[in-house]
């Protein structure tokens, strides 16, 4: 098995209304609930808003903190699942459920150099 990332980018700006959003959620529980029952899940979270990122780095030396993202962009990384498949098929089958649970796009990445 390999692990991978799917990662949930989604756009700046408030959040959709309740209607909208509240079935995202349910649609997001039913996609974990499979994903668990499939042996696939490993961890899943949603992330706050962009803005609230602090980022840390090292300038000549010296470690700097900045508040913000370290990329300014119009979408960013919302939230994310770490699932285990047996192949880059499968993850992009769960990346696919993922996209329709969300509706928003998912990036599916493996991680490099794991193997169970």
């Amino acid at each position: 098995m390999s692990r991978y990332l799917l990662s949930i980018y989604q756009p700046d700006g408030p959040t959709p209304e309740p209607e909208v959003l509240n079935k995202i959620m349910a649609d997001l529980d039913v996609l974990n609930q499979e994903m668990r029952d499939a042996g696939a899940w490993v961890f899943t979270g949603g992330l706050h808003p962009a803005t609230t990122s602090t980022v840390v780095r090292v300038n000549d030396g010296e470690v700097l903190t900045t508040d913000g993202p370290f990329a300014e962009a119009k979408e960013h990384v919302g939230g994310l699942w770490v699932i285990e498949a047996p192949d880059l098929d499968v993850a992009l089958g769960w990346g696919r459920k993922a996209a329709q649970a969300t509706t928003l796009p998912i990036e599916v990445r493996p991680f490099a150099g794991y193997r169970e």
